[in-house]
């Protein structure tokens, strides 16, 4: 074969390849608003969103490194990894599909052939040795449909890659609200061991009272009523601590250390500061988002393969070789060989290649309604976490306000009970509205970091 036309037919076909025919690509317009809610629960947001990388994020050094473990333990994640890697590799076939396969064949072929079907009329025994070199149906590119997948596998393997990295953020920020949910735990249990305590010194005094004709028998019971109450909180609390150390050990992979255990919130470092920006633009940048844009992509080069169906393929076998009747000639000169089969395919009439192409369409706008679905989501749960956040501060403060008011008035009615002046049923009104309310301030103070914590990972989660 004359190396300068094959030479040309490769400049040619790789200079037509370059082409696909896939529409040109467009990003939708995102069917939200370009500027966060406002109102009564919205605080003013400051310019420039969040880039914070988890690492400077999350300032409490226990959390870090429970978190650092989880990401290099936790199975979850291993499986979203491994897919990355599984796509990659689907990417690199697509990509291959593109060159040539070649192959070396070595064959030795011995017959005998009898003198009854001999041209001869004696029979004789025929022997062939051959060694070729070949391309065997490699389809040449023309219309762009091996291309087409290929776009579309890379861009498969770009979405699983924001898969994982939502992934990583969604695992940073459970793990850590996994290890508030601890620490928060641990700090009611603390505060019910507490009240137990106080709660059954006082109804020792009393009984005493009431051993001594001194209290009744009514403000006996309300006394036990709060320590049983007490008790059963406790209980409660124990078992939650539990669970919430199984369910972190699980996030995490495996068990973590006791030093590194929240002791309880107010031991725990505060979040970084995290800012929304002026625009909802920062949404396009969400691994969800990215993920949702890519596969929209790989669905507009699958219209591309579609597309190219209807025009025909032309493949191509080629060999070159040498062959002899005895394995000495093998490599004598003269004994070279070659073959070129080229071949072409023209579609006629196929209704499957039409329905194939409207299947395509149609599974590209619904790509493009999940990619829009995907940002409407992303704007509602910032705007949500935004509106909390706005809140927050003011229900903690509230709250605080709440509870040393009732302090006051649960130390009041005690000392009013001591002289007589009210019933017992006052001082259990106050001990129980006491009660609830540094429960609630414990709940309040968690949802705050919570908060930020999920504001951080709505927002995208910064740079790893």
């Amino acid at each position: 074969m004359n190396i300068k036309l094959f030479l040309f037919t490769v400049i040619i076909t790789v200079s037509v390849c370059s082409c696909t025919m896939a529409p040109k690509y467009e990003r939708p317009d995102a069917p939200v608003p370009s500027g966060w809610p406002a109102g009564a629960a919205y605080r003013t947001t400051e310019a420039g969103a969040s880039s914070l990388s988890w690492r400077e994020f999350i300032t409490d050094d226990r959390m870090r490194e429970v978190i650092e473990t989880a990401l290099s333990q936790n199975r979850d994640l291993r499986v979203a990894a491994l897919n990355v890697e599984r796509a990659k590799a689907m990417y690199g076939i697509g990509q291959a599909t593109l060159l040539p396969a070649v192959n070396a064949t070595g064959i030795w072929y011995k017959e005998r052939i009898p003198d009854t079907v001999s041209s001869t009329g004696s029979a004789y025994i025929a022997e062939k040795y051959s060694v070729s070199l070949g391309i065997t149906s490699w389809e040449i590119d023309f219309f762009g449909r091996i291309r087409s997948l290929k776009d579309k596998a890379l861009e498969e393997y770009l979405a699983t890659e924001q898969a994982l990295r939502s992934s990583r953020i969604l695992l940073v920020s459970t793990v850590a609200q996994a290890y508030l949910a601890l620490a928060a735990d641990r700090e009611a249990l603390l505060l019910v061991s507490k009240t137990l305590a106080a709660q059954e010194e006082a109804f020792h005094i009393i009984r005493k009272r009431y051993d001594a004709g001194m209290a009744s028998e009514l403000d006996l019971r309300r006394a036990q009523s709060l320590v049983e109450a007490a008790r059963g909180d406790v209980a409660r609390y124990t078992q939650g601590v539990a669970q919430d150390e199984n369910a972190l050990t699980l996030l995490v992979g495996s068990p973590i250390r006791q030093d590194l255990h929240p002791p309880d919130l107010t031991r725990i470092s505060a979040p970084g500061n995290v800012s929304a920006g002026l625009t909802s633009e920062p949404l396009l940048n969400r691994p969800d988002v990215l993920a949702a844009e890519h596969r929209l992509k790989a669905a507009n080069a699958n219209i591309g393969a579609a597309r190219a169906a209807f025009f025909p393929r032309i493949s191509l076998t080629t060999a070159v070789g040498t062959a002899s009747t005895d394995l000495a000639g093998l490599f004598k000169s003269g004994s070279g060989t070659w073959s070129l089969a080229p071949q072409i395919m023209m579609p006629i009439f196929d209704a499957r290649t039409w329905f194939a192409y409207n299947v395509t369409k149609i599974e590209k706008e619904m790509s493009v309604a999940q990619y829009e679905k995907t940002i409407q989501t992303a704007f509602r749960e910032v705007a949500d976490a935004l509106a909390e956040k706005g809140m927050i501060h003011e229900r903690i403060a509230a709250q605080q306000s709440l509870v040393d008011a009732l302090t006051v008035t649960a130390r009041l009615s005690g000392l009013r009970y001591e002289k007589g002046v009210d019933s017992y049923l006052a001082v259990l009104d106050a001990e129980r509205s006491l009660y609830g309310a540094q429960q609630g301030l414990i709940m309040l103070r968690y949802a705050g970091i919570h908060n930020l914590i999920t504001l951080y990972k709505t927002l995208g989660g910064g740079q790893d």
